[in-house]
């Protein structure tokens, strides 16, 4: 089910609505065999009804706990992308405070490549076509070794503690980028998902079996509309970039204003 099209989203995109759609038709087939085809195999007794119901509960308990330590554990990436996010915002700030303690030369050479810099990290956050992402992670590795180059090809000529401050801050910048690298990828495992996806399913085929033939429209349809909205909403927190809810570079585009209102006042 829905577990299968997250093997790899790394391949395609697979944008909020179209889970939304697939794991709704899914459960709605499940609810609707339920109280088809397992009807017709073998009717509900009544004497039964109480233990399959007092199965139903139980399976929806675990159905609910399971969504939500799933759902915390894709708010917990999220946060730590938003943390990210700050980090390599302060990173390129001091790197570009400490670009003044190197030679002049070197000074002036820095702080456009960190502007540029600047710019590719804004559009990694703003981008969300994968040949892009791909793209775009090649210039930023190739920058990223020209900045390291600068900055200590000045150090070397001006191996003062001033200049070894630059070289820190310079460190940092390239390890904030790595650490977002790290975080921007799924953080639930393939493993939770198949979990939600059988006991989604169990329990929707239990719903349609206690229905039975009645067929109650209402009530095969809003269990699965429930779980769908659910598995939709931890899907679009925990793939990063590709659907409503993203990661915004709030940080980052503060810079941008207040180098270009340094720029303007100089």
């Amino acid at each position: 089910m829905k577990a299968l099209l997250l093997v790899d989203l790394a391949d395609f995109t697979l944008h909020s609505w179209h889970l939304f759609l697939i794991s709704l038709i899914v459960l709605w087939s499940t609810s609707y065999i339920g109280a088809t085809v397992f009807t017709r195999i073998r009717k509900p007794q009544a004497s039964e009804n109480e233990d399959v119901r007092m199965i139903l509960g139980a399976t929806l308990t675990l159905l609910g706990l399971t969504i939500g330590f799933t759902l915390s554990m894709a708010i917990g990436g999220y946060n730590s992308r938003q943390s990210n996010e700050a980090a390599e915002a302060v990173a390129i700030t001091t790197a570009l405070d400490r670009a003044d303690l190197l030679q002049d030369g070197q000074a002036t050479t820095l702080r456009p490549l960190l502007a540029q810099y600047l710019d590719e990290r804004l559009s990694f956050y703003r981008t969300h076509d994968r040949a892009q992402l791909t793209a775009l992670g090649k210039e930023t590795a190739a920058l990223k070794r020209e900045l390291w180059d600068t900055v200590v090809r000045s150090a070397r000529a001006q191996p003062t503690p001033l200049a070894a401050l630059a070289v820190a801050a310079m460190s940092d910048v390239l390890t904030s980028e790595t650490n977002t690298q790290a975080g921007w990828r799924n953080q639930i495992p393939l493993a939770a998902w198949g979990l939600m996806a059988v006991i989604a399913a169990c329990c929707n085929l239990l719903v349609g079996y206690c229905a039975g033939r009645k067929k109650h429209g209402a009530l095969l349809f809003m269990l699965p509309f429930v779980i769908a909205v659910s598995f939709t909403l931890i899907g679009d927190i925990d793939v990063p970039g590709r659907g409503v809810i993203r990661v915004s570079p709030v940080n980052l585009e503060r810079i941008v204003d207040i180098l270009h209102a340094t720029n303007m006042s100089g």
